[in-house]
């Protein structure tokens, strides 16, 4: 789920850190998993990327989903064309189908939330399912957990009920690439069918999860480069030049969106690879004469 309500924060950054820690006694620092063959095969790069976000909390308004923005961003910046977001209550039904889909149409597919202890945390299962896999716990997720579970008398003093349900967290659809991609987290990233990605719903830990992950992807090689034209004008009069500029850039995959703002004008937004950086910048000078505006600049966006 994403943002749980305060248990499930505490579930699952009891351990995440060290500057996390409630305790001042040292906490143990884990290695990163080693670099793996390409999970698309030799030679294939990530081209499109698919997001599904699991929660009822989130159908329900309780929670706002800001992973999927965050993920966008993310995607835009690696020069991943991000397709498609979804997002989902937690049924076991809807995960099974949405994953399979996605997995078919996609490279590269993160799921967020329904990974903690509680009842309606079913997406290891879920997936598990998905893809004819058991389920197991994994024994090196095990041991992290514990390990850092020594620096935290509440979670020390659990009975065997509520330890079984921490523990939760480590059964893992059995076949699963296990990512530790952090020193200081010990909830790992794991990975199906060589593209879809498993990551907790709380933002933090996503966010510092899917930057973890980098390295393990086999991104491609281009990266976008986008330039912006603001104009005064309405969004009507200037509507027929960019119609034929869009048809007129279509042979160089640069994409024109128009992006009006009420009673402060449009912005138009030039897209395409930064091989083409020099095409863009000239087109984006025809365009301000056009549309009698002017160059607002140019992002290559760094994801926060």
């Amino acid at each position: 789920m994403s943002a749980r309500a305060l248990p499930r924060l505490s579930a699952l950054t009891s351990h995440f850190g060290r500057s996390m820690s409630r305790s001042a006694s040292p906490v143990p620092s884990f290695a990163k998993s080693p670099l793996p063959p390409n999970p698309l095969g030799e030679g294939k790069k990530i081209k499109t990327a698919g997001a599904l976000i699991i929660g009822d909390e989130i159908l329900n308004g309780k929670t706002a989903d800001t992973n999927s923005t965050f993920f966008a961003q993310y995607c835009f910046e690696l020069g991943i064309e991000l397709k498609r977001i979804e997002v989902i209550a937690d049924d076991e039904d809807e995960i099974v189908e949405a994953s399979r889909r996605m997995v078919q149409n996609y490279d590269f597919v993160i799921t967020s939330g329904g990974i903690g202890p509680t009842h309606d945390d079913i997406t290891y299962a879920s997936l598990a399912k998905a893809f004819n896999q058991p389920l197991k716990h994994h024994a090196q997720t095990l041991t992290r957990m514990a390990e850092l579970s020594k620096h935290r008398k509440d979670l020390q003093n659990q009975s065997a009920e509520q330890k079984v349900a921490r523990e939760r967290m480590a059964l893992f659809p059995a076949h699963a690439e296990v990512l530790f991609v952090g020193e200081d987290i010990w909830v790992p990233v794991c990975r199906l069918e060589g593209k879809l990605c498993i990551f907790p719903g709380i933002p933090v830990l996503f966010k510092k999860m899917l930057h973890g992950l980098t390295p393990y992807l086999p991104l491609p090689d281009s990266r976008p480069f986008r330039h912006l034209v603001h104009t005064s004008l309405p969004e009507s009069s200037i509507a027929p030049y960019l119609t034929s500029l869009h048809e007129r850039l279509k042979a160089h995959k640069i994409r024109v969106g128009s992006y009006p703002q009420l009673q402060r004008g449009v912005t138009i937004s030039l897209i395409g690879d930064n091989e083409h950086e020099a095409m863009i910048r000239q087109i984006g000078e025809e365009v301000a004469r056009e549309i009698q505006g002017t160059v607002v600049g140019d992002t290559m966006p760094k994801v926060d």
